[in-house]
């Protein structure tokens, strides 16, 4: 079946998050331009989704609206097929997005002034949930080798058994470095964290979101019974099929005394059922764009490639770390010796490029740009173009 991933949406005057941020920023930018930053993408609506959101407002009323039992037998099916695994229907919370759920799970299993470890250079809203609830941040930073970005696993054993250290927030794949943790340096994780018995609230928003010769293990698949208890995953289908506007995602909480006390600390934001829209917009896509999904994941493939042919070792020396997992890579920014308000300054004025700068990730990521490449690939080689043309333009001017 053919897919359209040609075709660029209308998203200027949409609320588009990024799109506004762009503009904001500069309301001369060309009409062709298009900003590669905020993590959804610049692709149709799979059909699949668009008609089961159509025949939603044209069959019933938007009332109160809890999961049916097709919304529970479609997440179950696939974490099965994609994944190989299998949760019980029990274990499965919902929650309007897998930041809310951050959010909800550090207020639930711990305490103000609690420790909460991160590794970053992370996804920004991590330290957000622990410092917006008055935790205490605790930075394990990701050890960066020739090889890629690994885990610091005796800074986080020795972190992990300080005295005020309650929970770690994983990233698997992680966001922004796109490393997709092998089985073993899961294992290890979930061996330390069982030791210190912290609980580990895992991101998995992008596990459906693998490159050919990866594989994304789900941590509740290695985890023992008793691992298991102490352990949330929190998935959606926003990242895999552009769907963040429908405001779902689907949290995994084996144990029993546990999910009681994440869905306590819900209900105590006020928030209760999904809006109406998130579970037919899931159902449709787990059930009917698997076929979508595994041809988005060539065009992302085929998209990096351009983006490394394009970049590694040229520009004045950037370099493209190796994507595993994720549609955002990370490109090293370091050989141009600029700070990242000076590169920002110049990307967005000289090149017309929009990206997510890496200082948003952490200290450990202020010489770095994410790249947002889920777009046609005609829009990425433009924006290429420009950066060239921009950085040619430097060069030859002495700037």
């Amino acid at each position: 079946m053919a897919y359209d991933f040609e075709t660029l949406p209308a998203r200027r005057g949409t609320g588009s998050l990024k799109w506004d941020a762009m503009l904001s920023d500069n309301p001369e930018v060309g009409e062709d331009v298009v900003p590669l930053s905020v993590a959804d993408m610049e692709f149709v609506t799979p059909e699949p989704v668009k008609r089961a959101l159509i025949d939603l407002v044209e069959s019933t009323p938007l009332g109160y609206t809890s999961p049916t039992q097709a919304f529970f037998d479609a997440c179950i099916s696939w974490q099965r097929r994609r994944h190989g695994w299998a949760p019980e229907q029990e274990w499965i919370v919902t929650s309007p997005g897998v930041v809310p759920s951050l959010y909800t799970a550090v207020n639930a299993f711990s305490e103000p002034g609690d420790g909460i470890i991160i590794q970053p250079p992370v996804y920004y809203p991590f330290s957000m949930a622990v410092e917006q609830t008055g935790r205490t941040l605790v930075k394990n930073p990701l050890i960066r080798t020739a090889e890629g970005y690994r885990i610091d696993f005796a800074g986080l054993d020795r972190l992990a058994h300080e005295r005020t250290a309650k929970a770690i927030i994983l990233c698997s794949p992680h966001n922004p470095v796109g490393r997709v943790w092998t089985a073993d340096e899961l294992r290890r994780m979930l061996d330390i964290c069982t030791d210190a018995g912290l609980y580990i609230i895992c991101d998995e928003i992008h596990n459906d979101l693998v490159m050919p010769g990866y594989e994304h293990r789900t941590l509740l698949s290695l985890a023992s019974a008793e691992q298991a208890r102490r352990i949330l995953v929190c998935t959606s289908c926003s990242k895999t099929f552009s769907l963040a506007g429908t405001q779902g995602s689907v949290i995994y909480i084996p144990h029993e005394q546990t999910r009681e006390r994440y869905q306590a600390a819900y209900a105590a934001q006020g928030l209760f059922q999904l809006n109406a829209f998130a579970y037919p917009a899931l159902i449709a896509a787990y059930n009917e764009c698997a076929g979508w999904l595994d041809a988005l994941i060539g065009v992302i493939v085929r998209n990096v490639a351009l983006l490394e042919a394009r970049l590694n070792g040229r520009l004045g020396g950037l370099s493209v770390e190796k994507l595993e997992g994720t549609y955002l890579p990370w490109v090293d920014f370091s050989a141009w010796r600029m700070d990242a308000e000076e590169r920002e300054m110049f990307l967005h004025r000289e090149a017309q490029l929009y990206l997510d700068s890496g200082r948003l990730f952490g200290d450990e990521g202020a010489q770095f740009e994410r790249f947002n490449v889920a777009c046609p690939t005609w829009v990425l080689e433009a924006a290429l173009d420009r950066l060239e043309a921009a950085w040619r333009t430097v060069r030859t001017e002495g700037r």
